[in-house]
C-alpha cells in the first residue's frame, strides 16, 4: 500500500497498487479523519455479535476473499474520489422502508453498498426510511435486519453500521453553525458492536432534527402551508408537458406559515387538510420541482415513535437529510430516482449546512424474469392466499429464497455476475438459476431419495441380508469423504426410471433391458407385476452379483445408472417441489399478472430416503442424486428423530424450461 504522502496519479493505479492489501480499515478519531488512508479489498475481519445482534458464521456461507473486486461506473466514481482524498472515509447506507419483506432486486443493493463500505474500507449503515406510519409495521422491520446480516454475514458483516440503542443525533457547533450528526458505532474495536445494545439506524429518530430543518426553509420564505386538497395538489402541479400553476396559498406570510405549521405539529387539523410545500419552481420542467410536498398530517401511531407525530416527513425530505446527519457520503439509489436528484441537492444546499454534503448517485434497478418485484404485488399474492407467506420459497423474497435453500453466496454471486449499469434491462432468471447451480456442486451433500417410488425384488438377491456399500458425499471436494448405504432384496427406484414400451435411446430400465444401480449392481428386468387397474406396482429383476466394485464384471458397461433407495431402510420425508411462480417472462407486462401463475409452482410428494438424512441439518444442502438440490425446510425443523422430515427443492440440477422451450 502506498504511504499517504504518495498518490498514485490515477484510481486505476491506486486500486491496482492496493490489492491484495492485508491492513485492516482505518479507524475514525473523535473528528472524523482517518489514521490510514482506505485500503480497497482490506481483507474483512468478521465481528461475531452476541444476543439478538449475531450474525452468520458459517465458513461454509462465506465468500473467498481473494476473489477480484466487480468494476463498474459507481465503484468507478468512488474509487475516484478515494483518490483525490475527497471523503476522510467512504460512508454509504442501504435504506428500505419497512413496509414489506426484501426481494432479490434489494440483495442487488444490498450487495453493491456493502460491497463499495467493504473495497473501500468504508462502513455502511442499515437504516429504516420509516416516515409512512400507515404501511409500516415491526414484522417488516425485524426480517429486514434478519435478511440483511444474513446476506452480508461473514462477508461485509465487519461494514456494518450500527448505532448505540435509542441514541439520536447530537446536536453540535460546525464552523459556527448549529448542525445535528449521528455517527455509526465504531469498528470491530468498540466494545458496542459486541453487546445487543447497537441497533439499526431510524430516520423516525431524527423527526425532531427534520421538524427544525422544514422550521428553518419556512423561515427563509422557503416553504409554505397549503390548504389544497390531495386532489388539487395534483391538479395544480400540472404536467410533463405543461407548467403547474400556484397554490393560492403560496405567498402566505412567514409568520402564517409558522403558526399554521406549529398547530399542524400540535394536531389541530384533521389529516390531509393541510401541507407544508417546498417553494421552488411551478413552471420547473422537472414536476418534482414543482413544489414538491414535505410534511403531510397523519392522526397515525408509529411503529417506533409511538403516537408522539401527527406530522410525518415526506421520503423526499427525510432521505437527503437522514444522510447528511449520518455522514453518508455515497447515497445511491436506483435510476427512478434520478428524477429526485435535483430536489435532494437543493433541500440540502438550501439549509446552509456546515459539514460536507451527501451526492445521489443511480444505477439500474434489477428485474429479473418469471417474477414480479413490486412489494404491492407481492403482498396482493400474500394477502390472496396465493402463497403461504413472504418466505414461501417460490417468492423472491430473500426469506424465500432463504428458506428455499439458496445460500447467500449464490447471491452474492449472482449479483457480483449481472454488475451495475444505467439502463434498464430484464435479466434472464436462468442467470439466477446458473448462480445457484454453481454455488450448490461445490458443496452439497450428495445423499439418495426416490420421489417416486417404483418397488424393485431382486429375485437372486438372498432375503433378510444387507450389506452396507459405500457412496461418495461429494466428488467435487475429495475432503468430504464417504459414508455408508444400506443395501437389500427390495429397494425403491423412480417411477420415471422405468418404461415398459420405451422410445428409441431410453437408456433406463424397460422389460429385459439393464440398468446400473449406483453404488451397486447391475440389475436385469425380468417380470412385472401390474393391479387390478393394470397399474405398475412392482419390478422383479435380477442382480448381476458380482457387478458391484472389485467383483469380476465391474467393468461392465451398461449405459443406464439408475438412484435407489433400500425399502427395508428407507425414511419417509414430504418433498415439496418448488418451481418457477409465473410461466412467462414478464407477468406484469400487460394486464393480471396474477393470470400467468403456474399451477405447478409446488407439487408436495412423499419420498424415499436413504437412512442419513434423519441427521439433516438446516444449514446444510443436499443433493438428491440426479433429482437436484435440497435443503431442510426451516420453517418445519423436526422437533424429534422419529418426526417426518420436510425437505425444499431449491433447484433442479438442469434447466427443464430451457428444455421446453426447445421444443416449442
Amino acid at each position: 500500500m502506498n504511504p499517504v504522502g504518495e498518490t498514485p496519479s490515477s484510481p486505476k493505479l491506486l486500486l491496482l497498487a492496493e490489492q491484495g492489501s492485508t491492513e485492516s480499515r482505518p479507524t475514525e478519531n473523535s473528528n472524523g479523519a482517518t489514521g490510514q488512508f482506505p485500503s480497497r479489498l482490506a481483507s474483512p475481519c468478521s465481528i461475531q455479535v452476541n444476543g439478538d445482534m449475531s450474525l452468520p458464521s458459517n465458513p461454509a456461507e462465506r465468500q473467498n476473499d481473494e476473489a477480484p473486486a466487480p468494476s463498474d461506473f459507481i465503484r468507478d466514481i468512488v474509487a475516484a474520489h478515494v483518490a483525490e482524498r475527497k471523503y476522510p472515509r467512504i460512508h454509504t447506507r442501504f435504506p428500505p422502508e419497512p413496509n414489506g419483506y426484501l426481494h432479490i432486486g434489494h440483495a442487488k443493493s444490498i450487495c453493491l453498498n456493502f460491497g463499495i463500505a467493504r473495497e473501500f474500507g468504508g462502513s455502511c449503515n442499515l437504516r429504516y426510511d420509516d416516515t409512512n406510519p400507515t404501511k409500516e409495521e415491526v414484522e417488516y422491520v425485524d426480517s429486514i435486519f434478519e435478511d440483511v446480516r444474513w446476506l452480508i454475514g461473514g462477508w461485509a458483516d465487519h461494514c456494518l453500521g450500527l448505532k448505540p440503542k435509542g441514541r439520536t443525533p447530537e446536536r453540535q457547533t460546525v464552523n459556527g453553525k448549529q448542525d445535528f450528526y449521528l455517527p455509526a458505532s465504531g469498528g470491530t474495536s468498540n466494545i458496542e458492536h459486541r453487546t445487543s445494545n447497537v441497533e439499526p439506524f431510524y430516520a423516525s429518530d431524527y423527526f425532531d432534527q427534520l421538524y427544525e430543518y422544514a422550521i428553518a426553509l419556512v423561515k427563509k420564505g422557503l416553504a409554505y402551508v397549503c390548504d389544497l386538497s390531495p386532489e388539487d395538489t395534483d391538479k395544480y402541479r400540472g404536467a410533463p408537458d405543461r407548467p403547474g400553476k400556484d397554490s393560492p396559498f403560496r405567498d402566505r406570510s412567514i409568520d402564517e406559515n409558522l403558526d399554521l405549521f406549529s398547530r399542524m405539529k400540535a394536531g389541530e387539523f384533521p389529516d390531509s387538510a393541510r401541507t407544508l410545500r417546498a417553494k421552488i419552481d411551478m413552471a420547473s420542467p422537472n414536476i418534482w420541482l414543482r413544489d414538491p410536498v414535505l410534511y403531510r398530517i397523519r392522526h397515525a401511531g408509529h411503529h417506533h415513535t409511538g403516537d408522539q407525530w401527527r406530522i410525518y416527513p415526506m421520503y423526499d425530505f427525510a432521505h437527503c437529510l437522514s444522510d447528511y446527519i449520518e455522514g453518508i457520503t455515497h447515497s445511491i439509489c436506483t435510476l427512478e430516482f434520478e428524477v429526485h436528484r435535483p430536489l435532494y441537492d437543493w433541500i440540502l444546499e438550501n439549509l446552509d449546512l456546515p459539514r460536507p454534503l451527501p451526492r445521489q448517485y443511480e444505477f439500474a434497478r434489477l428485474s429479473l424474469g418469471y417474477t414480479v418485484m413490486s412489494k404491492r404485488k407481492l403482498m396482493q399474492l400474500v394477502n390472496d392466499g396465493l402463497v403461504s407467506g413472504w418466505d414461501d420459497p417460490r417468492m423472491p423474497t430473500i426469506s424465500g429464497l432463504r428458506r428455499r435453500g439458496v445460500t447467500a453466496d449464490a447471491l452474492r454471486a449472482f449479483a457480483c455476475n449481472i454488475g451495475i449499469t444505467k439502463y434498464n434491462g430484464l435479466t434472464d432468471v436462468a442467470v439466477l438459476e446458473h448462480a445457484i447451480r454453481e454455488d450448490l456442486n461445490t458443496h452439497a451433500l450428495r445423499r439418495l431419495a426416490v420421489l417416486r417410488p417404483l418397488k424393485v425384488v431382486l429375485t437372486n438377491y438372498p432375503e433378510g441380508q444387507t450389506e452396507e456399500l459405500d457412496a461418495v458425499n461429494n466428488p467435487e471436494d475429495p475432503k468430504a469423504g464417504t459414508r455408508k448405504v444400506p443395501f437389500s432384496r427390495e429397494l425403491y427406484i423412480e417411477q420415471d426410471d422405468f418404461m415398459e414400451n420405451p422410445p428409441p435411446k431410453y437408456f433406463r430400465l424397460r422389460p429385459g433391458g439393464e440398468a446400473r444401480l449406483k453404488y451397486a449392481y447391475i440389475i436385469r428386468c425380468d417380470e412385472v407385476v401390474k393391479d387390478a387397474s393394470g397399474k405398475i406396482v412392482e419390478l422383479r429383476c435380477t442382480a448381476d452379483l458380482d457387478s458391484k466394485s472389485g467383483g469380476a464384471n465391474a467393468g461392465r458397461k451398461v449405459k443406464g445408472t439408475l438412484h435407489w433407495v433400500s425399502a427395508a431402510h428407507a425414511i419417509d420425508a414430504e418433498v415439496r417441489l418448488y418451481d418457477r411462480l409465473f410461466t412467462v417472462p414478464e407477468p406484469d407486462a400487460a394486464g393480471e399478472f396474477k393470470q400467468h401463475l403456474n399451477p405447478r409452482s409446488l407439487e408436495v410428494v412423499t419420498a424415499k430416503c436413504e437412512p442419513s438424512l434423519r441427521e439433516a441439518k438446516p444449514e446444510l444442502r443436499y443433493q438428491f442424486e440426479r433429482l437436484g438440490y435440497f435443503c431442510l425446510d426451516c420453517g418445519h425443523p423436526p422437533s424429534t428423530l422419529s418426526q417426518q422430515l420436510t425437505f425444499n427443492r431449491t433447484i433442479t440440477l438442469r434447466d427443464t424450461w430451457a428444455k421446453e422451450a426447445e421444443k416449442k
